[in-house]
């Protein structure tokens, strides 16, 4: 899978060119959370350190929050999900100064809420048409969420009182959240899900954001690694590397895809997927 996804490495060759290992460092501890997204990047950027650099990596999976304080505590010394300037912006109200901006991996992400094309847009292309009551039966009044943790996840629930609306946003995880879509899909029944890009769920469905008139799930959003103080000073090999990445939008996109698309290939066959290794 590393060679299918070059023309992602191919951005500032991620800086290899400019850094060495020659400053032996302790094992980078990097945090992530089982978003498709934040995998793919954080164990990209893992085996760049490892295999290219020779750096010792622990991943340390947790939610989000959890990241941002042991970013703040030092337990961890690199995250790279930090989407600015809404998504997380109560995480970073409350340790933004402790902790210090690597930079920005990508920008043109999005969160909202997400439907199928073959829902009629004049039947649902606005979170205020969840209050006709034609369209809350077609969805048994509820929205399919994620992680109770997530920015998205407190977004929904404030749109869900903004809007007024009378359905229950289902708390899940992003895996859960894509097999309900799936489901849904296979059997073109009515489904809004809590969604953003980029994600794989693009590519395998067609897909659409509905509108939100009042702008609650926030507009175009910039993913940024954020490091623990004095991780720069202490690896700075490390640091350097994931403050060069930079990855176009539509190649994460695409890669993401193809490793759907090789986790499918495993399931059919009945096979493991190595541990998760296809990600990266």
């Amino acid at each position: 899978m590393w060679k299918r996804i070059s023309s992602v490495l191919a951005v500032s060759a991620l800086a290899l060119g400019a850094t060495t290992s020659a400053q032996a460092a302790d094992k980078v501890r990097i945090g992530w959370t089982a978003w498709s997204d934040a995998e793919f990047t954080t164990k990209l950027a893992a085996r760049v350190l490892e295999e290219r650099m020779g750096q010792e990596v622990e991943l340390v999976q947790t939610d989000i929050a959890p990241q941002y304080q042991g970013i703040a505590s030092g337990d961890i010394d690199v995250m790279l999900m930090s989407w600015l300037p809404g998504t997380h912006s109560d995480y970073m109200d409350k340790v933004g100064g402790d902790i210090v901006d690597l930079g920005m991996l990508y920008d043109h992400a999005k969160l909202g809420w997400i439907v199928p094309e073959y829902i009629p847009e004049d039947k649902l292309n606005s979170i205020t048409d969840l209050k006709n009551d034609a369209v809350r039966e077609k969805l048994d009044g509820e929205i399919t969420g994620i992680d109770p943790g997530a920015g998205l996840t407190r977004l929904s629930k404030k749109a869900i009182d903004e809007y007024n609306l009378d359905y229950d946003l289902q708390i899940s995880s992003g895996a859960g959240m894509t097999a309900a879509l799936k489901r849904a899909v296979n059997n073109d029944d009515w489904i809004v899900v809590t969604g953003w890009s980029p994600h794989w769920k693009f590519g395998a469905h067609d897909l659409r954001y509905i509108d939100d008139p009042k702008g609650v799930l926030g507009s175009w959003e910039r993913i940024h690694a954020q490091a623990r103080e004095g991780f720069y000073q202490e690896n700075i090999d490390a640091a350097t590397m994931i403050s060069r990445m930079w990855i176009p939008i539509d190649d994460l996109q695409a890669a993401k895809m193809k490793v759907s698309d090789l986790r499918d290939e495993h399931e059919a066959a009945g096979e493991p997927a190595a541990g998760d290794d296809a990600e990266t």
